[in-house]
């Protein structure tokens, strides 16, 4: 499987879906629902990541302190981009 090769082994959490309605975007309600996980990850020292689908979305993850570590392209699929954060 695809993924299963580019999965990060160390310790970390995995973010592996974030949605808001689209009636709901650019209202505050994702980096709501994000600032609960980053809070306790910066609390207990642990690292993110997660994989963006869409290249719209990585500003929005940038702004919450992720950055790019791998554009993946998949076979047969979209383009996927491996995003990291550290705590703060």
């Amino acid at each position: 499987m695809y993924f299963d090769t580019h999965h990060p082994r160390e310790p970390h959490w995995y973010l592996q879906m974030l949605g808001t309605d689209p009636q709901w975007q650019s209202k505050g309600v994702g980096s709501a629902l994000l600032a609960r996980v980053l809070e306790r990850c910066d609390r207990t020292g642990e690292r993110v990541y997660l994989e963006a689908s869409k290249e719209d979305n990585i500003a929005f993850y940038s702004r919450h302190g992720f950055r790019v570590d791998e554009e993946m392209n998949v076979p047969r699929g979209p383009t996927i981009w491996a995003m990291w954060r550290d705590p703060h």
